[in-house]
């Protein structure tokens, strides 16, 4: 297996963000705000956000695999009532498919969540036709715990969406 490792996002990787994102086949089970095609302006902006953003209810981090910025992981926190709850988002570049990558980096997310925030509750919300992001949930220790029929307006099709959590006792 390929080492990766999660680190804070650095202005300089919006380069590798406008390489790998361009790929319709991630942008098809993500939500809209995730375009396609994939720009440097999107990268640009993305990268700042993320930066923007961090430690305030948000822990964005690179995935990163020899050097390179290869994709992205995240927990948004809650707010109000779902404030012990944080979701779960994240993607990575084709050429990564299918080597256990995307596992470890949700495992790692995880515990860095956990222990950061005083949470109970990490959340994904898969689009059930993604098969390959529900198995990456499913070995991570996540639980299905139900399917949202046609929730989801994707590229004008309805789709159905799942719900996976780990709860805190849960995690390893």
């Amino acid at each position: 297996m390929t080492d990766l490792s999660l680190r804070p996002w650095r202005l300089s990787d919006a380069a590798d963000v406008a390489r790998y994102a361009d790929n319709e086949k991630i942008a098809a089970n993500l939500r809209d705000v995730f375009p396609w095609p994939y720009s440097r302006r999107d990268a640009v902006s993305f990268v700042e956000h993320c930066v923007r953003q961090e430690g305030r209810g948000q822990l964005a981090r690179a995935i990163e695999v020899d050097g390179a910025a290869v994709g992205s992981i995240s927990l948004t926190l809650g707010s109000d009532v779902y404030r012990r709850s944080a979701e779960l988002g994240y993607w990575l570049a084709e050429p990564f498919w299918g080597r256990g990558l995307m596992t470890s980096a949700v495992a790692e997310m995880c515990r860095e969540g956990f222990g950061t925030w005083d949470i109970v509750r990490i959340y994904a919300e898969p689009y059930a036709r993604n098969l390959a992001s529900r198995r990456v949930l499913e070995k991570a220790g996540f639980t299905l715990e139900g399917t949202l029929r046609q929730c989801v307006c994707k590229n004008g099709e309805m789709l159905d969406a799942c719900i996976y959590a780990l709860i805190r006792e849960e995690a390893t």
